[in-house]
């Protein structure tokens, strides 16, 4: 049972620890007390305010902004039965304001949205369909007689004003967060918003959000991977709401909305001896706990209901089902495991990564390296109440889904009989502590790490003194384990390619668009922008300085070092940098893919991975159409171990023929499965659109040419990689001479580099007049794409450009979402972007996208084409978006490689400068006129390529026809196979 005031939650388990003889501690600074674990590397501070809302504090001084999130601990497990989805949509309506903000006129406005209230009661009392009808044309009219009254997304333009990033919620089983990424300067302002925010949240503009919330819906409807991992959830959770209830919720709850309902869960769990509140990153935990004392002190704390569940029954054999769909077919299995908090949940943890780490694990090694199924992998999901294990694997071709459940299942049979490597638990410790070091790096992984402990309700300590807990594992551990709770107790769901049978959908209501008002500011909004905040000056890179140079010489020959110190941690990243792509050899990306199989006459592909998890590091061989990235990331105790074997792998490798007939089917299945995915099938149509029907998309070999290829051939790319020109990009704990006097002995070079092959090119259209390229696929939704290539890039347009873009659509405060999603709810998602080109002799191109209901698709496409046509103009959110540019641009920092990342990227464009100083130092000058010139030059009124992803039984062609010639294409036209 939960104490009156919930608070006391936290404080127990801090009191239990201390009782236990753990390491939690107290410690008092000014008037406020707070506990921390000792020795933890992030000095956390866990606050509990004298309400209960608990503070939780983690300083990161490397850049001048800070993550933030607000959590309570409610998500779907705790809807209401007869309302399940209230969670998430009630995340949603905490963006439309309270009486404060989002409102022109709160007088005028509140008894209109009473009646839409006393309306809705009505509509979902109402059976009889007609009279439905009636009442929601009410509904719909007294809304848009409100939203004259309401302001529009006034706490995102409240985020645009402080240079807010990444501003957004999710909702999942038991928490709903709500997250922002802050200058350091603007927290004063940001405590005040939030306060705000939670204080009396007015439910607006709900016909248009509760219609976003349909189209999510539908989303979810059209991905397999969602109705898999919720008829997964269901079979393994039959009395729990886990399985019972969804975090999006049924149609017929979402299609029957009561606001009485939202608010009574509102005042039920947004409560403060229920909530947190973390921060991570640049502040004084001293002053800022005090102000936030102060902001939320109105937060009156009230005894939660706890969520009472039925003790599942124990499973006693095997469950399976089916879900079908268009989407490529693979097993699922899961099986149940105690919650978060106890150690059979960390117990598991570990024991996954015995499993699959993606490197060395049972699965890894003997599935996907010896090519036994095309895709294995197995991980961990914890829960507060249960967890879950999962196990997931594709067929090869010619493989059916039961032999595949059957080698995933035969992998635990290994497991508990101990036929695993004895040095993987120390390996699997190694890892854990790169990997903690690296998510202390950023805030937000300090942030989220420090929420889920939260709302799982798992002491912080647990986290800090992991690594302890992991060293006194042993093998006989695992295996005890592994036969208690791995046994005929699954759940078994296959992906099967079909047609779903009774599919559903949400459909569309008639809804009148409403006034945004974007112009309009409420007096709170006033009062925040004109609050003076302490400057944080703008950091520009200054490549000279920045990054450290050297040269790494053997045999006669040199390549380039360039590095930046890492001052901070003990890990590193190299790169060995190639500006050669698959537009210089088509067998480049196979012979990348095929090195992962293969051993050397020392060591099998298996050994090979072995050694790298042992070491804590990993590589990856990436490359795209003209670049290639040979990546090695680890701990620097490891760095010549690391670089030892990584050499003796690409120089040594030897040919493996089974290895290479197994891929080649492999690569056959998987461009078989692309062509079932709508995302991948949308990509294509887009460069299709960017270059024609002989583009990079469709560029490489047919089947037939696959079946050719030779081992040699492959093998001679490998050991000629770094034959080639090419340049070292390090981020570590060495200076640049350090790491070239290293790699004098441990990379050699030829006497003379090899000469690029010759670049295959691709010819950018220039479109004359408007078309329309469609592919078909069956699904609820559509996709819908605008596309065109532009002018050549100009360096000195890039004030210009960006300002456009932060204006237009660059988030949720610009044009395009306003009037899209908010203004006239046509879909769920829309974003347009002017977008620039790699290099600077390439042309810029523009980008927009809608994805809605099929039922939309007329409404959306012509919603899309005014904003393509002619720019609405608002002085007002100009000035906020300038503001939020200059913001975002002074608080930004480029830190580790991203520095090297980003001074290659400004070679490509032809420049030796960073670009943000440019645009910092330009932008404070440009008048809405700029931008609106700029948009009537390159934007306004031009020809596009709209391309539509679609099921075409659902289709009015003659909606197509309106906007170009209709091309439909072949999968094999898009794809090239």
């Amino acid at each position: 049972m939960r104490t009156l005031i919930q608070c006391l939650l936290l404080v127990c388990l801090f009191h239990a620890a201390n009782a236990q003889n753990t390491t939690w501690l107290k410690a008092k600074s000014g008037e406020y007390q707070y506990s921390y674990v000792k020795n933890d590397p992030m000095k956390v501070r866990f606050y509990i305010l004298k309400n209960g809302l608990t503070v939780i504090l983690t300083e990161n001084k490397e850049i001048p902004r800070l993550q933030t999130i607000i959590a309570t601990k409610a998500g779907s497990k705790t809807d209401p039965k007869n309302h399940t989805g209230l969670a998430h949509y009630l995340e949603h309506m905490l963006f439309k304001g309270t009486n404060k903000y989002g409102s022109l006129d709160w007088q005028k406005e509140n008894p209109l949205l009473d009646k839409i209230d006393a309306l809705y009661a009505k509509y979902n009392l109402t059976t009889d369909e007609e009279k439905r009808k009636l009442i929601y044309r009410e509904i719909d009219a007294t809304s848009g007689e409100a939203a004259k009254f309401s302001i529009a997304n006034e706490y995102d333009k409240l985020m645009s004003i402080i240079g807010a990033q990444g501003t957004n919620a999710f909702t999942s089983f038991e928490q709903t967060a709500y997250i922002n990424d802050i200058p350091s300067n603007q927290i004063d302002k940001w405590i005040t918003i939030e306060a705000e925010r939670f204080r009396n949240p007015i439910l607006r503009l709900f016909h248009t959000e509760l219609e976003a919330v349909y189209e999510e819906k539908n989303i979810s409807l059209d991905s397999d991977d969602d109705k898999v991992s919720e008829l997964l959830f269901a079979k393994l959770f039959q009395k729990h709401n886990y399985g019972q209830q969804t975090t999006i919720g049924t149609i017929e709850h979402l299609k029957n909305p009561s606001l009485t309902a939202i608010r009574e869960y509102f005042y039920e769990n947004y409560v403060p001896n229920n909530m947190c509140i973390v921060l991570a990153g640049d502040f004084n935990s001293d002053e800022v706990i005090g102000k936030i004392d102060k902001a939320f002190a109105y937060m009156k704390p009230k005894p939660v209901p706890t969520y009472q569940f039925e003790k599942e029954n124990e499973i006693t054999k095997p469950i399976e089902a089916s879900v079908y769909g268009p989407d490529a077919e693979y097993v699922s299995i899961g099986f149940r495991f105690p919650g978060a908090n106890t150690n059979d949940a960390r117990l598991l943890n570990f024991m996954s990564n015995i499993l699959s780490n993606g490197n060395a694990g049972l699965m890894d090694l003997n599935l996907v390296k010896k090519q036994e199924v095309l895709e294995a992998s197995a991980g961990a999901y914890t829960l507060q109440d249960y967890s879950v294990l999962f196990m997931d694997g594709i067929a090869k071709e010619g493989q059916s889904l039961e032999t595949v459940k059957k080698l995933l299942l035969n992998q635990i049979k290994l497991l508990q009989s101990g036929h695993f490597d004895n040095n993987i638990l120390q390996a699997i410790i190694n890892n854990y502590k790169k990997s903690m070091i690296k998510n202390r790096e950023r805030n937000s992984g300090r942030a989220f790490a420090l929420l889920e402990s939260f709302t799982s309700n798992v002491s912080w300590e647990k986290s800090v003194n992991e690594l302890e807990y992991m060293s006194k594992l042993t093998k006989a551990d695992i295996q005890s384990f592994a036969k208690k709770w791995l046994n005929n107790n699954y759940v078994c769901i296959y992906k099967r390619i079909g047609e779903e049978q009774n599919t559903k959908k949400v459909v569309k209501p008639t809804i009148t668009p409403v006034s945004v008002n974007r112009d309009a500011e409420s007096d709170f909004v006033k009062n925040i922008a004109k609050q003076k905040v302490s400057e944080v000056k703008p950091k520009f890179l200054n490549f000279d300085k920045d990054i450290q140079r050297a040269k790494s010489s053997n045999n006669g020959n040199s390549i380039d070092v360039f590095a930046v110190k890492n001052n901070t941690n003990e890990l590193f990243t190299q790169i060995f940098f190639l500006k050669m792509g698959s537009f210089h050899d088509k067998l480049l990306p196979i012979a990348m893919d095929y090195l992962q199989y293969l051993g050397t006459s020392k060591y099998t592909a298996e050994e090979i991975s072995q050694k790298f998890y042992r070491l804590a590091s990993d590589f990856s061989v990436n490359e795209n159409e003209d670049e290639s990235y040979i990546t090695i990331n680890g701990l620097q105790s490891n760095y010549e171990a690391s670089i030892e074997l990584f050499e003796h792998l690409v120089r040594n490798c030897v040919a493996n023929e089974k290895a290479l007939k197994n891929m080649i089917a492999g690569m056959k299945k998987k461009r078989a499965d692309d062509k079932l995915n709508k995302d991948i099938i949308q990509n294509g149509l887009a460069v299709y659109a960017k270059y024609g029907a002989v583009n990079p998309f469709n560029y490489g070999f047919n089947n037939s040419e696959l079946d050719k290829i030779q081992a040699s051939d492959l093998i001679q790319i490998l050991h000629q990689l770094t034959s080639f020109p090419h340049q070292v990009l390090y981020y570590g704990p060495f200076d640049a001479s350090t790491v070239s006097e290293k790699l004098s002995k441990l990379h050699p070079l030829p006497k003379n580099f090899n000469a690029f092959p010759k670049v295959a090119e691709f010819t950018f259209r220039k479109l004359e007049t408007p078309e329309v390229l469609f592919a078909n696929y069956d699904m609820v939704t559509s996709e819908i794409m605008w596309y065109r290539n532009g002018g050549n890039y100009d360096a000195n347009k890039m004030p210009t450009t960006r300002m456009f873009n932060e204006y237009f659509g660059g988030n949720m405060s610009g044009i395009v979402f306003q009037e899209i999603r908010e203004s006239k709810a046509l879909a769920y998602s829309s974003f347009a972007n002017f977008g620039t080109p790699k290099y600077s002799s390439q042309p810029n191109h523009m980008t927009a996208y809608v994805g809605c209901q099929a039922d939309k698709m007329s409404d959306a496409i012509e919603g899309m084409q005014s904003l393509l046509t002619e720019l609405p103009k608002s002085e007002k959110l100009f000035a906020n978006s300038k503001l939020s540019l200059q913001n975002s641009i002074s608080t930004s920092r480029s830190t580790k490689t991203g520095i090297l990342i980003k001074y290659l990227n400004a070679l490509n464009k032809g420049i030796n400068y960073d670009m943000d100083e440019k645009v910092y130092n330009e932008i404070t000058d440009l008048k809405y006129e700029d931008i609106n010139l700029f948009y009537n030059s390159n934007i306004s009124s031009k020809p596009y390529s709209l391309c539509v992803v679609a099921n075409e039984s659902k289709l009015n062609w003659d909606v197509l026809k309106k906007y170009g010639d209709v091309k439909k294409l072949s999968l094999e036209e898009i794809f090239g196979y």
